[in-house]
Order: structure tokens, then C-alpha cells, then sequence
């Protein structure tokens, strides 16, 4: 029952050899039809590619166009940090292209566990988008690495530095800026970096500035044929209208600091509330003004990932805990199936690919399993580093970065 739901869903998807943003071509994790045959096992010894070192540091996830990696980086400069966009060459690794875009002259103070240059970057034909938060937002050309536009017009403060990943609707590029200061999702014109509409986060009374910080990345979904901007913040995720900014809806919850990205389907919208005890809602679509009361169809709270994205397959959720527990989920009725510790820290969120379930912790081990009712582990695989990004998938092969290097795991 569950492969054959598997397969129809694998069949459903876009065919799609690139993975242009933050978890793919959806932006929900899933690898299209046309990526097949990665790898089930590797080391740093077998079903290693190629393996570079990338300069600086960042937690940006690899996104893929044609024959370009496109990922970001901070490298340390007169005892500053200086920003850059770096491209490499998906056949060898060779380093194609590295622009310094921001040289601040001050920083915020980032968390230990995160980086200047954590925001992934977005891309299409002939261009891609990187983002810092509050140091700035650029556009180069992919061919020729030409910087066409910049932009600092926005500034908040993340308190332990950015996070939010842009994403693209038609003309627009379109990302939250979370700090404790100003909220607020922003639309950036793609051609010339204008600002196209900004909407403002509310809250309740009395909320203290730390708890309206977020790092999550918005989605976009089509609802009875509309385009709705899904965007969560600190105690509330909106639905916008993705061309205008107008809010269409919106529910309340208690949380901060949210980070996992929301996921759609089954008619609903998945949506993690952050920090401190993160909750998983299920949302119906649909509806106008504040839905919290009406539109909630379940709330799971059992070790729900403060950080990894839940991945939707088929009917189940997969969520991967922040410290090892995994767990798989009746996406309709919000029952857990099975719980299963398989250990580690955990920062990446997990991907289906190939009809396989991967997690990917701090420590370089990969947990590759079969989706199902049952919990079956297949296989578990370790590479030496400390890994954040959420890697990226092409046909035959995972883009897996490090705090220090950049992976080619199969054969591209």
C-alpha cells in the first residue's frame, strides 16, 4: 500500500533535474522523477566524486541550475566578515565564480550555531538570488558572476543572525525579515531590486522583543486556483496574497524563533510553531481574517523538530528531531506510527529521494530509510565534518556541503 502510494506520488511530480531553492524544486524536500539512482551507501573512500573546500563559513544549502552549485559564504576580513557568492562546477567542483557582495563595517552577534551566511540562495535561468538578512540582498548573473543589483534597504536585528531563505513568484523575490525589532515579509522586484510590497507582522500585547524573532522561509500554494503566500513568524503564520501583500488569513499559536519551512497538501498547510515547546499544526485552507478557531484540524506536540522541516509523503509526515528521534505520521488524523531513535544532532531537514527517506546529522552520518507503517532502516552512512545545509539532489548524485567542504556523492 505504501509503495504503491510512493510510486503515484513520484509519478506526480514535475520532471525536474535542478534543485533551484531551499529542499528542491517544491520546496518540500522531494527530488522530481527525473533524480534516480543516488547512491544508497558512501564514505569519505566510496561513492565520493569529487570533495573541495569551500573559504569562510556559512550554512547555506547548495542549489543547482545546469552545470552551477550556487551557495553563499562569510570569510573572515579585517576582522570583519566579508560576504560572498560562490559558484562551482557540478561535474569537478571546480570554483567558477567568487563575488564579494557586503563587507559591513559592524555585525550583530550570530548563535554558535548558526552563520553570517546561513540564507539559501534562490536561482533561475540566468540568474540567482542570494540573501544575508540585514547585510544586504543581491542579484548576479549566473554566466558571468556580474553583481546586476544590490540592496540594504532593509535592516533588522536577527539577535543571533539571519536565517530566512528568499523564494520566487513570477516578478517577485519574496522573503521574511524576522528580528526582535520589526517584522515584516518582504517582495523585492526580481529585475532591479525595488521594493515591490512590504506587510508587517502583528502581535499580541506584551510580547517581548526576543519572542517575535523567526528564521523560517515562506511557500508559495494555489488554492481554488489562487496563489497564496504562506509565511510563519513568531505566534502566527499568514496567508498573503504573493502579487499585493494583502493578508487573507492567519492563525495564532504560542511560539518563536520558528525555523522549519511549512509543507502543503492533503487540502491543508503544515506549519511548525518554533520555540519553546514546537507544536506541528495542521491547517484547513481556506477562509478570511483570523481562522485559529475554525481551521486547525489537529496539533501534535510529541518531539516535534525545533529546526528540520517536516517532509510530507503521500498521506504520512516524516518529522526528524533536532536530537535523533524520528517519527512517522498520519498526516490526516495527526497520530504518530511509530517513534524510532537513530541518534545525533540535527540541523538539515530530511529528503525523499529515489523512494528513500535520507536525514543528514551534525555529525556526517546519514540515516537512509524506507517510508512505511513500519520503521526499516536501510542503510547508515558517515562523512567527517560538521554538516548544517540541507543538501541538494541532481540525477545520480547529493551536493552535500560541510562547514568546510563541498560533496559530490554519487556520479552527476
Amino acid at each position: 500500500m505504501i509503495r504503491a502510494a510512493v510510486l503515484l506520488l513520484l509519478l506526480a511530480l514535475p520532471v525536474q533535474a535542478d534543485w533551484p531553492q531551499l529542499r528542491g524544486p517544491r520546496a518540500n524536500g522531494h527530488a522530481g522523477v527525473l533524480v534516480v539512482d543516488v547512491p544508497l551507501k558512501w564514505s569519505e573512500e566510496e561513492n565520493v566524486a569529487w570533495k573541495v573546500p569551500v573559504p569562510g563559513l556559512g550554512h547555506s544549502s547548495p542549489v543547482i541550475r545546469g552545470e552551477q552549485i550556487w551557495l553563499t559564504t562569510a570569510i573572515a576580513k579585517e576582522e570583519s566578515e566579508s560576504l560572498h557568492a560562490l559558484a562551482f562546477n557540478v561535474n569537478d567542483g571546480k570554483l567558477l565564480h567568487n563575488v564579494e557582495l557586503f563587507h559591513p563595517k559592524a555585525f550583530q552577534v550570530s548563535h554558535p550555531d548558526n552563520s553570517y551566511a546561513s540564507p539559501t540562495p534562490v536561482i533561475e535561468e540566468g540568474r540567482v538570488y542570494v540573501h544575508f538578512g540585514a547585510y544586504g540582498t543581491a542579484a548576479l548573473n549566473t554566466g558571468t558572476g556580474e553583481v546586476l543589483w544590490k540592496s540594504e534597504e532593509i535592516v533588522v536585528d536577527h539577535e543571533v543572525g539571519p536565517g530566512s531563505s528568499p523564494i520566487l513568484f513570477e516578478d517577485l523575490m519574496i522573503v521574511n525579515f524576522d528580528g526582535t525589532d520589526r517584522q515584516l515579509i518582504v517582495a523585492f522586484k526580481k529585475e532591479t531590486g525595488e521594493i515591490a510590497w512590504t506587510t508587517p507582522r502583528t502581535f499580541a500585547e506584551g510580547n517581548k522583543p526576543p519572542h517575535k524573532k523567526a528564521f523560517s522561509t515562506p511557500i508559495v500554494l494555489r488554492h481554488r486556483g489562487k496563489p497564496q503566500l504562506i509565511t510563519a513568524g513568531a505566534d502566527q503564520v499568514a496567508a498573503l496574497d504573493p502579487q499585493s501583500g494583502e493578508q487573507i488569513w492567519e492563525v495564532r499559536y504560542e511560539g518563536y524563533s520558528v525555523v522549519p519551512q511549512p509543507v502543503t497538501g492533503l487540502g491543508m498547510v503544515f506549519v511548525n510553531t518554533g520555540y519553546m515547546k514546537p507544536h506541528l499544526l495542521a491547517i484547513r485552507l481556506g477562509g478570511q481574517g483570523d481562522v485559529t478557531a475554525s481551521h486547525i484540524v489537529w496539533d501534535y506536540f510529541w518531539q516535534v523538530p525545533a529546526n528540520p522541516s517536516p517532509l510530507l509523503i503521500g498521506d504520512r509526515i516524516f518529522l526528524m528531531g533536532d536530537w535523533g528521534k524520528a517519527s512517522w505520521l498520519d498526516a490526516r488524523r495527526g497520530e504518530d506510527l511509530w517513534r524510532q531513535r537513530v541518534g545525533g544532532r540535527h540541523w538539515a531537514s530530511p529528503l525523499f529521494v529515489d523512494g528513500r527517506i535520507y536525514t543528514w546529522s551534525e555529525e556526517g552520518e546519514t540515516v537512509v530509510m524506507e517510508p512505511g507503517d513500519t520503521f526499516k532502516e536501510l542503510q547508515r552512512n558517515h562523512l567527517e565534518g560538521i554538516f548544517h545545509a540541507t543538501p541538494a539532489v541532481i540525477n545520480g548524485a547529493f551536493i552535500v556541503r560541510s562547514t568546510t567542504h563541498l560533496y559530490c556523492l554519487g556520479s552527476p
